[in-house]
């Protein structure tokens, strides 16, 4: 009874798939694709067995930043591939890694380091100039009207001593406070006897008349020899207040000069300033204190120390820079006013940070990345904010924590290689992004035949055969030359061999191609209903 029941069941099966099989056959070719990838679908989803993998999703067949979670055609008529978990394009969905060969890896020449704590040394860079000491400047102006009647020194910029004569002068009003203030000495002298009253008013004179001279700048040398002679002198002799160079002499022998006016500037040149003019985003990282390292270019062999001693409260709104002041000394005079000049200053560390070389750092101008190293032939491109920056490291406030590999070389080459910018494309949007394929920039061969040229644009249009290296089957599309001298020996119904790249997502660009070889076998083109599409 048994084996009745079950030879009817077979028999009723059979039956059934004959029905199937005509329906199917007598249906458009539409709905047989249609129902061709649904019972795919099927078959993926259901499994057959406990050993069938997990499908993740369907990514673009020609390697664009697409993914479906059901099958689906794209306008060339291509297929969707299904990624499944563990396979060759495993990865999560919505996932930005990359992934290449371990075999391109060694190629690119790419290399990793880990991220570390490291205390950065800033070397903060400016351009200035040699200035003198302000405080080491020193004016002679008389404070009484008059006449220059000698100059003893009368060429700028001859070296001075301190105490060494300068000029000297004849006024009126200085010999009358002379003549008054020996009169008064006198005058106390005579009244050595007399009361108290008078001798004190004679006191008080001689004393306002001393004051007066002193205030005129009088030496007390003059004074003194004043007092003891009691002959008041013509002319006073001005001398240098301190050893230096004579910066500016505007006294001119013969010439009258009012109170107030400058006759000479004498500078001590044994200490000058340097005024480096530090940009903006520096700043922050200068304080006083700091210890400079000073270069001329009259003394390539010579490097001078200073001392950052202030920082000047402006900004310069035209070079977006502030000025600095360092001090420094001047042995030999070697520094002259207004000599340009090179300053580094080494700037503070705030303690240990999370850092990675400069060159580990792809920045595009409105966003900086990096490469991270997940696994073997993996990589993350990662968002990062930056901090400071010293001549090899920079600093990492997020996006990368200490220990995690990142990309230091060959970076840029990853790049090109995994469509890196499709990726990133995706990154703040919803749908999940698929994963690049690793030869999406690397060279892919496939023989053909050419159908048609256009030597203007560079167009070619090819009917190839399948193209293992990206999962394509055989069809007729269209591909751009990389040069006018691919074009040279073509022509149309030629049999070529060709390598081809691509340049961006759904540009492809022929970097390589040849005439067959009389006999080789070509592979035909299978009949692809979206042909010219």
């Amino acid at each position: 009874m048994k084996q009745s029941t079950g030879i009817a069941v077979a028999v009723i099966a059979a039956a059934m798939a004959a029905g199937a099989g005509y329906w199917l056959g007598h249906k458009s070719p539409a709905t047989q694709a249609q129902g061709t990838v649904s019972a795919t679908a099927a078959a993926v989803d259901t499994g057959a067995g406990s050993a069938q993998k997990k499908l993740l999703y369907y990514r673009n067949p020609m390697g664009l930043p697409d993914t479906s979670p059901t099958p689906k055609k794209d306008p060339m008529g291509m297929d969707y591939i299904a990624v499944f978990e563990g396979g060759d394009d495993d990865e999560p969905a919505g996932s930005s890694q990359i992934r290449i060969s371990t075999e391109k890896v060694q190629k690119l020449g790419v290399r990793t380091e880990p991220a570390e704590l490291r205390a950065l040394d800033k070397m903060v860079r400016a351009s200035g100039r040699i200035e003198p000491d302000e405080r080491r400047l020193y004016t002679i102006a008389p404070k009484f009207e008059g006449y220059v009647e000698r100059l003893h020194v009368n060429v700028t910029g001859q070296p001075v001593g301190r105490g060494q004569p300068l000029f000297e002068v004849y006024s009126p009003e200085l010999v009358a406070a002379q003549r008054e203030y020996a009169i008064a000495v006198q005058g106390v002298t005579a009244l050595k006897g007399a009361d108290g009253q008078a001798q004190s008013g004679m006191q008080q004179l001689a004393e306002s008349s001393l004051l007066r001279l002193r205030n005129w700048d009088i030496s007390e040398a003059q004074v003194k020899a004043l007092t003891q002679s009691g002959e008041s002198k013509r002319t006073l002799t001005f001398r240098s207040p301190v050893a230096g160079i004579v910066m500016e002499k505007k006294a001119v022998q013969g010439m009258r000069f009012m109170p107030g006016e400058m006759l000479y500037q004498v500078a001590d040149l044994s200490r000058v300033w340097v005024i480096a003019d530090v940009f903006e985003q520096d700043i922050g990282l200068i304080k006083s204190g700091a210890k400079a390292r000073v270069r001329i270019n009259a003394y390539p062999d010579k490097e001078f120390t200073g001392t950052v001693t202030y920082i000047y409260p402006t900004l310069q709104a035209e070079t977006r820079t502030v000025s600095v002041r360092v001090e420094l000394a001047n042995p030999g005079l070697l520094l002259k006013p207004a000599m340009f000049a090179q300053v580094e200053v080494l700037a503070s560390a705030k303690g240990k940070v999370v850092t990675v070389p400069v060159s580990a750092v792809i920045d595009s101008g409105t966003r900086q990345i990096v490469l991270i190293q997940t696994g073997e032939g993996r990589f993350e491109p990662r968002d990062v904010r930056l901090g400071l920056r010293s001549d090899s490291h920079v600093e990492i406030l997020e996006g990368v924590k200490e220990g995690e590999a990142v990309v230091v070389a060959a970076n840029f080459l990853i790049d090109a290689e995994s469509n890196l910018r499709a990726a990133i494309g995706g990154f703040g949007s919803a749908a999940p992004a698929a994963p690049v394929p690793a030869t999406s920039a690397a060279g892919h061969q496939a023989q053909g035949t050419v159908d048609s040229i256009d030597p203007t644009t560079g167009a070619i249009s090819l009917s190839h055969g399948p193209v293992a290296s990206l999962k394509w089957p055989a069809m007729t599309m269209e591909f751009k030359a990389a040069n006018d001298a691919l074009l040279k020996d073509l022509k149309p119904g030629a049999r070529v061999e060709f390598e081809f790249v691509e340049r961006q997502a759904g540009e492809w660009v022929i970097t390589r191609v040849k005439p067959m070889v009389a006999g080789t076998a070509v592979m035909a083109p299978a009949p692809n209903p979206h042909a010219g599409h």
